[in-house]
């Protein structure tokens, strides 16, 4: 199923199926198709929303997690959601959890993958390196155990947004911003369920970190997939499902 983005009231998201809201926030370098599986799969009991992070056109000095979390909540606003279970990869994972403490009412539920917020190998010190293609393959193979998983389409994409000097500007404050904002004293405070789903072979946020995560959420429950990396949606989308519909529906 094509993912068909919509526009209204200055944003651009998804929104597909009806029902409970499953609000999902990408990551830095985040496409569409990294939660095609997801999408697919509930939305034929579920309502999803993607609102699209406008990481690379917010004015430079917002650039960071404050202004997208405040993206996030205009956004919820416009939109009226509320009652969601939201669910956040990478970056993302670090937004849904400052949006989770600010606006704990709206929020049923939470599931983090692969989350930044406590430490992360953010693609190496020197990234993004502009015009090298072989060094953007390298680093986006990089967060897949599978490189295959990696396709040419993904690549040519990352490709062309770090090529872009105000675009690259963007994501290297976004990433300090992230970098700087370590949530190790605030997330104790989170009240929801949480499910923690991580890749056993992270490199960008190894399994340790994801313990760090368990240890300090109340109330969440940490799932390991073996044999995959920094984006379980991607690499096994149907054992990543399993576990989201399992702790949505229970």
């Amino acid at each position: 199923m094509a993912i068909a983005v919509k526009e209204k009231d200055g944003f651009k998201f998804v929104d597909e199926g009806q029902g409970d809201v499953l609000l999902l926030l990408h990551g830095l370098f985040g496409a569409l198709s990294n939660w095609e599986g997801v999408v697919n799969r509930f939305s034929k009991n579920f309502r999803v929303v993607i609102p699209m992070l406008p990481i690379y056109e917010m004015p430079i000095k917002e650039a960071g997690l404050e202004g997208l979390n405040k993206f996030v909540e205009d956004f919820v606003a416009a939109q009226k959601l509320s009652g969601m279970t939201i669910m956040g990869n990478s970056l993302g994972g670090h937004i849904a959890l400052i949006y989770t403490l600010r606006n704990g009412d709206k929020v049923k539920k939470l599931i983090l993958t692969g989350s930044s917020g406590l430490f992360e190998d953010s693609m190496g010190g020197s990234y993004p390196k502009r015009g090298n293609y072989e060094y953007i393959r390298e680093r986006v193979s990089y967060t897949f155990y599978d490189p295959a998983v990696a396709s040419k389409a993904l690549v040519d994409e990352v490709f062309e947004i770090t090529n872009s000097i105000p675009k690259c500007m963007r994501i290297v404050a976004i990433a300090k911003s992230a970098q700087r904002h370590n949530m190790a004293e605030e997330i104790p405070n989170i009240k929801v369920p949480t499910l923690l789903v991580w890749g056993l072979n992270d490199t960008i946020t190894p399994p340790v970190v994801a313990h760090e995560f368990n240890r300090l959420i109340p109330h969440s429950t940490l799932k390991f997939v073996d044999k995959c990396c920094h984006a379980p949606m991607m690499e096994h989308p149907d054992k990543f499902n399993e576990l989201v519909e399992d702790f949505i529906l229970h």
